[in-house]
């Protein structure tokens, strides 16, 4: 799996622990470092693919990243 994507991440200069927050409701600054990224896409993919329930990734919460994929089966059952 190819993660060289991570060296171009706006968090690479960010401690970890930014992006583990004790709720959900406390990752406005985590997803503040992710508006913008250049590489936002990939990370949520990433995540996406690796089911990465925890912490944020590419800007979304695990709950949010839970309702992607859901919205991603449903549609593709209907197709």
């Amino acid at each position: 799996m190819d993660l060289s994507w991570k060296t171009a991440g706006a968090c690479r200069w960010v401690e970890p622990e930014l992006f583990f927050p004790a709720s959900d409701a406390d990752a406005g600054p985590a997803k503040a470092v992710c508006t913008g990224c250049h590489v936002q896409e990939r990370c949520l993919e990433y995540a996406l693919a690796n089911r990465e329930y925890e912490g944020v990734w590419g800007g979304t919460t695990g709950p949010e990243r839970r309702s992607i994929l859901r919205r991603r089966r449903s549609t593709a059952l209907t197709a």
